[in-house]
């Protein structure tokens, strides 16, 4: 018989609040992104460009701010509380990948 290996990805439930506040903004981002298509595609000046994907820029790293606090504030804390100490080497592996 073969033997199955079980997928390992960790899941997050968020409560409704968070849910709603990432996914609008999600939802701006996206607005944003495809404002810069529009530009492009209607031959925008270059730096008119530029300055909206700084824009949308900004909008991410702002996202992956209020997600990576809800991620301490919740998973990371609970797992510490439990002794996972493994927690602790996944949230500087994430800080690196996102500070390069």
């Amino acid at each position: 018989m073969e033997e199955r290996q079980e997928c390992c990805h960790k899941t997050k439930e968020r409560s409704q609040k968070e849910y709603k506040d990432l996914v609008n903004r999600l939802s701006r981002i996206e607005g944003q992104v495809r404002g810069i298509r529009k530009m492009v595609d209607n031959d925008a000046y270059c730096p008119d460009i530029l300055i909206q994907v700084s824009a949308v820029n900004a909008a991410l790293n702002s996202f992956n701010k209020v997600l990576l606090a809800n991620h301490i504030r919740t998973c990371v804390s609970e797992d510490i509380r439990a002794g996972k100490e493994d927690t602790v080497d996944e949230l500087v592996a994430t800080l690196q990948k996102l500070m390069r």
